[in-house]
């Protein structure tokens, strides 16, 4: 009995002298480094420094074991002294180069972001095809020319050109609500490859910052606030390839930094018909510090391309002899865009336990494209080809508060965010019309002006308590759809709003600082083309999606990472706008569940290998067995690679991406093959020059990017085929690179 009073007065006095351990962590330029993730080895308590490099780490008594951890910094390890608990405990990171070691896993819903981090820093994205390669199991294509936005997979979805990922740039969104070609259309190639400074994503509806769109998931891309160098980059390359690149520092005082940026990008690609294809992007970004308490950012970019396009070939032209993989039926393909951006993100520290962010944006966005897919299918005369035309105005604005370092009782942290915004889409000109040669109209079957509002409000929680966080949070969305139809001979204006509540619940299990457990649940959605709305008088336009993710992120030892998932996604019936062929079809509900898994290995100071494996089994739930595929949407998806980096001068990767057959109607009697490409890259560092190699498609596999079904007639057919139409991947594909920093 006497011993075991002994032990409860220890245990109560060991309680009673748990404390709260807090600071500040800094670089060794005293700046403040946010995201900074804090473990106490000896309890399991986990927390992270907020935007001013400030945090608080509760339940902390003497001699505790606290690592400081963050990408592209060296680790600290503090000891608890009485002294430090007493008084502030600063902490200074020191950089160093990038390694596995440096993540700690701390609660966060999107935490497999770090190692993806580990991902671009040790192979850095290369051409804005890249950029959403580097996200696991994301899988893109392209199929009219190097200026049309790609086409996306991920989870089980053909997502088109963005209808269930939304991406932002910076939180500048993406993807273009009830656009001329199709909902979510999402063209990155704004973004100048060397200016991204990381990649934050996840998978599934369960981010309550982030909104319509967001059912497979997001992707939001950060920029560079500042350059450490100047840099000019000279690639040139085959199929009359050429790339000129520059960042240049413009000032740099103590509170102030600017640079500008700039890319001029050619090639005809590999096709018969060359794509004479030019995109500039031309960026400049200024930055301003206050003290330790205030942030501004200002982003300028304009970018615009053009090019001609030999489109999608059916299989029998190349099967019978009509042309060669590289040729085209109609190469009067292709078009033009541009997108004009100003951004600011402002950030103010209040105190040492809330902040507020705000961001404000507005775009001016052309686009038009010529296609034929059907060829003379329903102009056997002038052929089928199509305009999608379309001007658009963007302005957004958001803020958010993040307060933290509450506590409940004694044991619970309790932190939110709770923030508000809008986004409104001026449309004028949308439309869609048969042409002649790039030239001629010959019917317009669509024309109007689209203006769309989105306002929303949210706020996320988290508790925590010990090794546990629990985090619900809901988000509210109201939409406005306005269109003006200009076909009608009298006045045509039809208007719906529609309301959305996401409520999300995550739950994080931190065992110990290498290994972490989530449960995460939340429902999102995906909204409709406001054409596609108004004609169907407000009904099933915000169709939900109801997403749940159990998995695991480990580190059996600091230099492997491991993480995988089970995962669960239900969609409501949704109506589809099909921007080739104005149109308006129901896609009904569908249900997807697969698996993530994918590993990352430090082997050597200088070798780094990942590999992530995907797979997906996704029905329509309303068809009948052997009827209800979901049209190219893939099964397993695999991408990944060996990485060296400065292995004496040299550095270098070997990376593959893996997509399987998978149907291309809902029957299955088509089918989209799939392909394993391999890609190459080497550098030799001299001084501040770099001489690099880089080779796509190193073994010259015969691929196909994008496939469709599709139903088309040559000129000479009497009768309608449907089979596979497709546009070929690049070949054996060598560019050699020059870049110098000074």
């Amino acid at each position: 009995m006497k011993n075991i009073l002994t032990a409860l007065l220890m245990l109560v006095i060991s309680v009673s002298y748990a404390q709260v351990l807090e600071g500040k962590v800094t670089d060794e330029n005293n700046k403040a480094l946010a995201d900074v993730g804090i473990f106490n080895k000896t309890t399991g308590a986990h927390s992270h420094t907020d935007d001013g490099g400030f945090y608080q780490l509760r339940n902390t008594k003497v001699n505790d074991s606290i690592y400081f951890s963050r990408l592209g910094y060296q680790t600290v390890l503090v000891v608890v002294s009485e002294a430090s608990l007493a008084e502030k405990t600063n902490v200074v990171l020191k950089e160093t180069a990038i390694s596995l070691n440096q993540v700690v896993l701390v609660s966060e819903v999107n935490a497999l972001s770090k190692f993806v981090d580990v991902d671009i820093q040790t192979n850095p994205v290369k051409s804005s095809q890249e950029i959403l390669r580097k996200v696991p199991g994301l899988i893109i294509g392209q199929h009219a020319g190097g200026g049309k936005a790609e086409q996306i997979f991920l989870r089980g979805f053909d997502i088109d050109h963005g209808t269930d990922v939304a991406i932002s740039v910076d939180g500048m969104p993406v993807n273009m609500v009830s656009h001329a070609h199709g909902q979510g259309y999402s063209d990155l190639h704004f973004v100048i490859p060397e200016t991204i400074d990381g990649i934050n994503f996840g998978k599934g509806p369960y981010d309550v910052a982030h909104g319509d769109f967001t059912t497979a998931g997001f992707v939001d891309l950060q920029l560079r606030k500042t350059l450490s160098k100047n840099v000019v980059s000279v690639e040139v390359g085959q199929f009359n390839t050429s790339r000129f690149m520059g960042m240049f520092n413009v000032l740099k005082t103590d509170k102030s930094s600017a640079y500008v940026a700039s890319e001029l990008y050619l090639t005809d690609g590999p096709f018969d018909s060359p794509q004479n294809f030019n995109r500039i992007n031309v960026m400049a970004r200024y930055n301003y510090k206050l003290a330790d308490d205030e942030d501004l950012t200002v982003t300028a970019s304009h970018f615009q391309s053009k090019w001609d396009a030999s489109g999608q070939i059916p299989q029998r032209a190349v099967d019978e002899g009509l042309i060669g993989r590289f040729g085209a039926i109609d190469d009067t393909e292709g078009g033009e865009t541009s997108r004009t951006n100003f951004s600011v993100n402002h950030l103010k520290i209040l105190d040492e336990n809330s902040s507020v962010k705000t961001k404000a944006y507005v775009s001016k966005y052309d686009f038009n494209l010529f296609s034929n897919f059907t060829f003379y299918l329903d102009d056997p005369v002038n052929g089928d080809q199509i305009e999608q035309e379309e001007s658009r105005i963007i302005v957004g604005a958001e803020t958010m508060l993040d307060k933290h370092n509450f506590l409940i009782g004694d044991n619970v942290n309790f932190e939110y965010q709770t923030g508000v915004g809008f986004r409104y889409d001026n449309v004028d000109d949308v439309q869609l019309s048969h042409t002649l040669n790039r030239q001629e109209i010959l019917e317009r079957y669509a024309y109007g002006d689209v203006d769309e509002v989105n306002t929303y409000g949210f706020i996320n929680t988290a508790f925590k308590i010990g090794k546990w966080s629990i985090n619900p949070a809901v988000r509210l969305d109201y939409f406005k759809f306005d269109y003006y139809n200009k076909l009608t001979d009298t006045y045509d204006n039809k208007s719906e709003s529609k309301v959305a509540v996401s409520p999300k619940l995550n739950t994080f299990y931190t065992v110990n600082e290498n290994w972490q457990v989530f449960l995460k649940t939340g429902l999102g959605f995906h909204s409709n083309d406001a054409r596609v709305v108004v004609a169907n008088n407000g009904e099933d336009i915000l169709p939900t999606a109801y997403g749940a993710d159990l998995g695991t992120i480990y580190k059996p030892f600091s230099k492997l990472a491991i993480n995988a998932s089970l995962w669960w996604l239900y969609l409501d019936q949704e109506f589809v706008y099909v921007g080739d062929a104005a149109i308006v079809e129901p896609s009904g509900e569908t249900r997807r569940m697969g698996i993530d898994f994918g590993a990352r290995y430090q082997a050597l100071p200088w070798l780094y290998l990942y590999a992530d494996a995907n797979y997906a089994h996704g029905r329509s739930v309303n068809d009948p067995d052997g009827e209800n595929y979901i049209p190219l949407a893939p099964d397993i998806t695999s991408a990944g690679g060996i990485l060296v980096e400065n292995l004496g001068n040299f550095s270098g990767a070997l990376t593959y991406r893996y997509i399987d057959d998978r149907p291309a109607n809902e029957d299955n009697s088509i089918v989209a093959e799939g392909y394993f490409v391999t890609d190459f890259n080497i550098s030799y560092n001299w001084k501040n020059w770099t001489y690099g190699i880089i080779i796509e498609n190193l073994f010259d596999t015969e691929w196909n990017e994008t496939q469709f079904a599709t139903e088309s007639r040559l000129f000479d057919e009497p009768e309608p085929v449907e089979e596979i139409h497709f546009t070929p991947g690049t070949p054996f594909y060598i560019r050699g690179k020059v870049t110098v920093s000074f």
